[in-house]
Protein backbone atom coordinates (compact mmCIF):
# COMPACT_ATOMS: atom_id res chain seq x y z
CA UNK A 1 0.00 0.00 0.00
CA UNK A 2 1.39 3.38 -1.01
CA UNK A 3 2.11 5.91 1.72
CA UNK A 4 -0.22 8.90 1.92
CA UNK A 5 1.71 12.15 1.77
CA UNK A 6 0.82 15.74 2.62
CA UNK A 7 2.75 19.00 2.26
CA UNK A 8 1.83 21.80 4.66
CA UNK A 9 3.14 25.38 4.55
CA UNK A 10 3.33 27.51 7.69
CA UNK A 11 3.58 24.34 9.77
CA UNK A 12 5.43 25.71 12.79
CA UNK A 13 2.40 27.04 14.69
CA UNK A 14 -1.37 27.39 14.77
CA UNK A 15 -3.35 25.59 12.12
CA UNK A 16 -0.29 24.39 10.20
CA UNK A 17 1.17 22.78 13.30
CA UNK A 18 -2.12 21.06 14.05
CA UNK A 19 -2.45 19.83 10.46
CA UNK A 20 1.03 18.30 10.75
CA UNK A 21 0.27 16.74 14.13
CA UNK A 22 -3.09 15.32 13.06
CA UNK A 23 -1.95 13.75 9.78
CA UNK A 24 1.26 12.39 11.32
CA UNK A 25 -0.79 10.71 14.04
CA UNK A 26 -2.75 8.92 11.33
CA UNK A 27 0.40 7.55 9.72
CA UNK A 28 0.81 10.02 6.88
CA UNK A 29 4.16 11.27 5.68
CA UNK A 30 4.13 14.98 6.43
CA UNK A 31 6.34 17.46 4.62
CA UNK A 32 6.17 20.37 7.05
CA UNK A 33 7.43 23.72 5.80
CA UNK A 34 8.35 26.76 7.85
CA UNK A 35 10.78 29.67 7.69
CA UNK A 36 12.80 28.83 10.80
CA UNK A 37 12.97 25.07 11.50
CA UNK A 38 15.56 25.66 14.23
CA UNK A 39 12.90 27.50 16.25
CA UNK A 40 10.04 25.10 15.50
CA UNK A 41 10.27 23.08 18.71
CA UNK A 42 6.68 21.89 18.80
CA UNK A 43 6.87 20.80 15.18
CA UNK A 44 10.15 18.96 15.80
CA UNK A 45 8.56 17.15 18.72
CA UNK A 46 5.76 15.58 16.66
CA UNK A 47 6.05 11.81 16.51
CA UNK A 48 5.76 10.07 13.18
CA UNK A 49 6.99 10.49 9.63
CA UNK A 50 7.48 14.26 9.64
CA UNK A 51 10.09 15.86 7.37
CA UNK A 52 10.73 19.52 8.14
CA UNK A 53 11.78 21.84 5.34
CA UNK A 54 13.11 25.39 5.60
CA UNK A 55 10.84 27.41 3.33
CA UNK A 56 9.78 31.01 2.94
CA UNK A 57 6.83 30.75 0.55
CA UNK A 58 7.63 34.19 -0.90
CA UNK A 59 11.08 33.01 -1.99
CA UNK A 60 10.53 31.70 -5.51
CA UNK A 61 13.99 30.20 -5.81
CA UNK A 62 13.62 28.24 -2.57
CA UNK A 63 10.16 27.00 -3.55
CA UNK A 64 11.58 25.79 -6.88
CA UNK A 65 14.49 24.15 -5.09
CA UNK A 66 12.19 22.27 -2.71
CA UNK A 67 10.07 21.11 -5.64
CA UNK A 68 13.20 19.66 -7.22
CA UNK A 69 14.15 17.95 -3.94
CA UNK A 70 10.71 16.34 -3.83
CA UNK A 71 10.50 15.65 -7.56
CA UNK A 72 9.95 11.91 -7.04
CA UNK A 73 7.47 12.31 -4.19
CA UNK A 74 3.74 11.82 -4.74
CA UNK A 75 1.90 14.51 -2.79
CA UNK A 76 -1.71 13.58 -2.09
CA UNK A 77 -2.62 16.89 -0.48
CA UNK A 78 -1.02 20.32 -0.66
CA UNK A 79 -2.24 22.53 2.18
CA UNK A 80 -1.53 26.17 1.36
CA UNK A 81 -1.76 27.31 4.97
CA UNK A 82 1.00 29.91 5.41
CA UNK A 83 -0.57 33.29 6.02
CA UNK A 84 0.03 36.70 7.51
CA UNK A 85 -2.26 39.34 9.04
CA UNK A 86 -1.28 42.86 10.03
CA UNK A 87 -3.78 44.38 12.46
CA UNK A 88 -4.97 47.96 12.15
CA UNK A 89 -4.87 48.23 8.39
CA UNK A 90 -8.19 49.95 7.92
CA UNK A 91 -8.95 52.69 5.44
CA UNK A 92 -7.33 55.93 6.50
CA UNK A 93 -4.37 54.20 8.15
CA UNK A 94 -3.28 51.57 5.65
CA UNK A 95 0.37 50.52 5.68
CA UNK A 96 0.90 49.74 2.02
CA UNK A 97 4.04 47.72 2.70
CA UNK A 98 1.91 45.45 4.90
CA UNK A 99 -0.54 45.14 2.02
CA UNK A 100 2.20 44.07 -0.36
CA UNK A 101 3.45 41.48 2.14
CA UNK A 102 -0.03 40.03 2.70
CA UNK A 103 -0.60 39.74 -1.03
CA UNK A 104 2.77 38.00 -1.45
CA UNK A 105 2.11 35.48 1.33
CA UNK A 106 -1.66 35.01 1.25
CA UNK A 107 -2.40 35.29 -2.46
CA UNK A 108 0.66 34.86 -4.66
CA UNK A 109 2.53 32.16 -2.72
CA UNK A 110 -0.31 29.58 -2.93
CA UNK A 111 -0.33 29.94 -6.71
CA UNK A 112 3.45 29.50 -6.80
CA UNK A 113 3.27 26.39 -4.60
CA UNK A 114 0.58 24.88 -6.82
CA UNK A 115 2.56 25.59 -9.99
CA UNK A 116 5.77 24.13 -8.64
CA UNK A 117 4.25 21.00 -7.13
CA UNK A 118 1.54 20.23 -9.68
CA UNK A 119 3.39 17.20 -11.09
CA UNK A 120 3.79 15.61 -7.66
CA UNK A 121 0.13 16.27 -6.86
CA UNK A 122 -1.10 14.92 -10.21
CA UNK A 123 0.92 11.73 -9.66
CA UNK A 124 -0.78 11.01 -6.32
CA UNK A 125 -3.96 9.18 -5.43
CA UNK A 126 -5.89 12.03 -3.76
CA UNK A 127 -4.80 14.93 -6.02
CA UNK A 128 -5.93 17.73 -3.71
CA UNK A 129 -4.92 21.38 -3.29
CA UNK A 130 -6.51 22.97 -0.23
CA UNK A 131 -6.11 26.73 0.16
CA UNK A 132 -6.76 27.98 3.68
CA UNK A 133 -8.89 31.05 3.12
CA UNK A 134 -11.16 33.04 5.45
CA UNK A 135 -14.75 34.12 5.71
CA UNK A 136 -13.31 37.63 5.52
CA UNK A 137 -12.41 36.85 1.90
CA UNK A 138 -16.08 36.58 0.90
CA UNK A 139 -17.05 39.65 -1.12
CA UNK A 140 -20.76 38.80 -0.84
CA UNK A 141 -20.57 38.68 2.97
CA UNK A 142 -18.53 41.87 3.42
CA UNK A 143 -20.57 44.39 5.42
CA UNK A 144 -17.87 46.84 6.54
CA UNK A 145 -14.76 48.54 5.21
CA UNK A 146 -12.57 47.14 7.98
CA UNK A 147 -9.53 44.92 7.36
CA UNK A 148 -9.31 45.88 3.69
CA UNK A 149 -5.76 44.54 3.44
CA UNK A 150 -6.44 41.06 4.79
CA UNK A 151 -9.86 40.80 3.13
CA UNK A 152 -8.45 41.63 -0.30
CA UNK A 153 -5.60 39.12 0.07
CA UNK A 154 -8.03 36.32 0.90
CA UNK A 155 -10.50 37.34 -1.80
CA UNK A 156 -7.54 37.15 -4.16
CA UNK A 157 -6.70 33.69 -2.83
CA UNK A 158 -10.24 32.57 -3.59
CA UNK A 159 -9.79 33.69 -7.19
CA UNK A 160 -6.47 31.82 -7.31
CA UNK A 161 -8.25 28.67 -6.11
CA UNK A 162 -10.97 29.04 -8.75
CA UNK A 163 -8.44 29.59 -11.56
CA UNK A 164 -6.31 26.64 -10.43
CA UNK A 165 -9.38 24.41 -10.36
CA UNK A 166 -10.05 25.18 -14.01
CA UNK A 167 -6.44 25.05 -15.13
CA UNK A 168 -5.77 21.68 -13.45
CA UNK A 169 -9.09 19.95 -14.16
CA UNK A 170 -7.61 17.89 -16.99
CA UNK A 171 -4.98 16.53 -14.58
CA UNK A 172 -7.72 15.33 -12.24
CA UNK A 173 -6.69 17.73 -9.46
CA UNK A 174 -9.33 19.03 -7.07
CA UNK A 175 -8.75 22.57 -5.79
CA UNK A 176 -10.79 24.28 -3.07
CA UNK A 177 -10.74 27.27 -0.77
CA UNK A 178 -11.47 26.32 2.84
CA UNK A 179 -12.22 28.63 5.76
CA UNK A 180 -11.08 27.29 9.15
CA UNK A 181 -13.56 29.36 11.15
CA UNK A 182 -12.59 31.68 13.99
CA UNK A 183 -9.69 29.87 15.64
CA UNK A 184 -7.62 30.56 18.76
CA UNK A 185 -4.28 31.22 17.09
CA UNK A 186 -1.94 34.20 17.09
CA UNK A 187 -4.02 35.52 14.21
CA UNK A 188 -7.47 34.66 15.56
CA UNK A 189 -6.86 35.79 19.13
CA UNK A 190 -7.75 34.38 22.53
CA UNK A 191 -11.51 34.97 22.21
CA UNK A 192 -11.97 32.82 19.12
CA UNK A 193 -14.57 30.06 19.24
CA UNK A 194 -12.46 27.10 18.06
CA UNK A 195 -9.19 25.57 19.18
CA UNK A 196 -6.77 24.61 16.41
CA UNK A 197 -7.48 20.93 17.11
CA UNK A 198 -11.24 21.47 16.78
CA UNK A 199 -10.85 23.41 13.54
CA UNK A 200 -8.51 20.83 11.98
CA UNK A 201 -10.82 17.95 12.99
CA UNK A 202 -13.68 19.69 11.21
CA UNK A 203 -11.62 20.60 8.14
CA UNK A 204 -10.24 17.08 7.84
CA UNK A 205 -13.79 15.74 7.58
CA UNK A 206 -14.39 18.16 4.72
CA UNK A 207 -11.09 17.28 3.05
CA UNK A 208 -11.74 13.55 3.40
CA UNK A 209 -14.94 13.73 1.40
CA UNK A 210 -13.82 16.11 -1.36
CA UNK A 211 -14.35 14.89 -4.92
CA UNK A 212 -13.61 16.43 -8.32
CA UNK A 213 -17.20 17.75 -8.31
CA UNK A 214 -16.18 20.06 -5.45
CA UNK A 215 -13.28 21.63 -7.33
CA UNK A 216 -13.42 25.41 -7.56
CA UNK A 217 -15.72 25.80 -4.55
CA UNK A 218 -15.37 27.67 -1.25
CA UNK A 219 -16.32 25.86 1.98
CA UNK A 220 -16.26 26.61 5.68
CA UNK A 221 -14.93 24.22 8.31
CA UNK A 222 -18.32 22.48 8.57
CA UNK A 223 -18.46 21.75 4.85
CA UNK A 224 -21.03 24.46 4.11
CA UNK A 225 -20.46 26.33 0.86
CA UNK A 226 -19.54 29.99 1.30
CA UNK A 227 -20.48 32.72 -1.18
CA UNK A 228 -17.66 34.29 -3.14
Amino acid sequence: MELNTILVTGANRGLGLEFARSYAADGWRVHACCRHPEKARELSAIAGDVVIHKLDVTDGLRVASLARELADERIDILINNAGVFHAGNDLGRVDYEDWVEELKVNTIAPARMAERFVKQIAASERKLIVNISSGLGSIANTTSGESIVYRSSKAGLNMVAKCLSLAYAERGITVVALSPGWVRTNMGGANARLTPAESIAKMRKVIDRLTPADSGRFFNQDGEERPW
